[in-house]
């Protein structure tokens, strides 16, 4: 990266920027466009809020909802044996365009998942988002050596964040617009999403979707971490994960520049004991027993919102955040039987319903005509093992006790005949 960006190979992301004074005179470049930012979301968002509930909901195809991300570089040989046994159709990988020697490398990859729908993010520098020569010509690389292989390009990632290279939402209109004008003019079939706003600052991916830049979404990319909150369940400025997705899906619908796709490309929480692998501080992470039920939970409730085309997993190995940890062969954590069995539950689920009260949670669908439904509570409780349930744990494995123990840990319930 062009200093003073530094990469951070243990968290897969760029240090914070340490020099101060370049960081506050880039912010005073680029007022203008903070000031359409601040002006447009204090007319958007309450607008969205308003018009929150009269969104229709999708028919979400599950098998397509399930992504991983996966790093082409880490551990290739086993990466590919463990999406094989994942069953997941969709995955995201990540190129660097200040790494495009690595493209080769990146394609033989690709090769070998002929039979999954693959999500590419391409990540900026400040090279790359200051010259957009540069950035047509690299793009127009990439564009040409994998087209026909990619399902999806995300065009840039974390545009809120200055140590990811933006200093504003008009550098990344700018920065989008090329990927835009390239499609238009040579690689008319591509699919492009964009924004890349992480965590619940939806100021700015409301300046990305109110704008006179001419270009569009073919889908929006969200990075929407809740992992500072804690259980997904848990509030922020009175939203929990629900809402949060409620009100970008009604700000996509309601946007001129984008079609009403959703993907959120970016999700996990960090694990307890992992630094300097863990991409936050101690104070966030969480045990890898949590971290399964959370994973668990996020999926469950963004499947619910039926507002959500994919949510990719942020990632298969990884020591401070994966749902496999490198550092000493490989060592698949719990949450990897729970994302095995998440999917293989759910592939082929139709959404019914979720009942939520007093913190117990009930999602209900249809699953090759069997109802399934998954428990989960904020306080534990129980509930009784009925002759006609058919029961499994977070993981997979049957439960046979009279008494269910209903908790963090969501469980799997088939309800015999119900639907025969």
């Amino acid at each position: 990266m062009k200093q003073p960006y530094r990469w951070d190979n243990y968290s897969d992301q760029p240090y914070p920027l340490q020099d101060k004074s370049y960081k506050k005179q880039m912010r005073k470049s680029q007022i203008g466009s903070l000031i359409k930012t601040f002006f447009i979301s204090i007319f958007i968002l309450p607008f969205s809020l308003i018009m929150t509930p009269f969104v229709k909901r999708k028919n979400i195809n599950s098998n397509e909802f399930f992504c991983i991300g996966v790093d082409f570089e880490r551990n290739p040989i086993e990466s590919i044996e463990m999406l094989k046994e994942l069953k997941v159709e969709r995955i995201l990988l990540r190129v660097k365009l200040w790494e495009m020697e690595k493209l080769p490398l990146l394609k033989d990859f690709i090769l070998l998942c002929k039979d999954k729908k693959i999500t590419l993010k391409i990540l900026q520098d400040r090279e790359h988002v200051e010259d957009l020569a540069l950035l047509q010509k690299d793009l127009e690389t990439i564009f040409s050596a994998l087209n026909q292989h990619v399902d999806i390009f995300e065009i840039g990632s974390t545009i809120n964040r200055a140590k990811w290279g933006f200093f504003s939402v008009d550098e990344y209109n700018n920065f989008y617009k090329v990927a835009y004008d390239l499609k238009n003019s040579k690689f008319p079939h591509v699919k492009l999403i964009g924004s890349g706003v992480i965590d619940f600052e939806y100021h700015f991916s409301a300046h990305t979707l109110f704008n006179l830049f001419k270009y569009h979404y073919d889908g929006v990319a969200a990075l929407l971490y809740v992992d500072r909150r804690g259980a997904p369940e848990n509030m922020q400025m009175g939203f929990n994960l629900q809402d949060k997705i409620a009100l970008l899906g009604t700000m996509i619908w309601l946007s001129p520049k984008s079609s009403h796709e959703l993907h959120i490309t970016e999700t996990n929480w960090p694990i307890s004991g992992t630094a300097p692998y863990a991409p936050t501080s101690e104070r966030e992470c969480v045990s890898e027993e949590l971290y399964a039920d959370y994973l668990l939970r996020y999926y469950l409730l963004a499947f619910a919102s039926q507002q959500v085309d994919s949510v990719s997993w942020h990632q298969l190995i990884a020591p401070g955040y994966g749902l496999v940890d490198n550092r000493d062969g490989i060592k698949k954590r719990s949450a990897y039987a729970t994302y095995k069995f998440m999917v293989h539950s759910l592939k082929n689920a139709k959404f019914l319903k979720l009942d939520i009260k007093q913190g117990y949670y009930i999602l209900q669908c249809s699953v090759e005509k069997r109802l399934l439904q998954i428990h989960w509570s904020l306080k534990p409780t129980t509930l009784k093992n009925e002759d006609f349930f058919e029961v499994y744990s977070r993981d997979g494995e049957v439960i046979e006790e009279n008494i269910l123990k209903i908790g963090s840990s969501p469980i799997y319930i088939y309800i015999n005949d119900i639907l025969k």
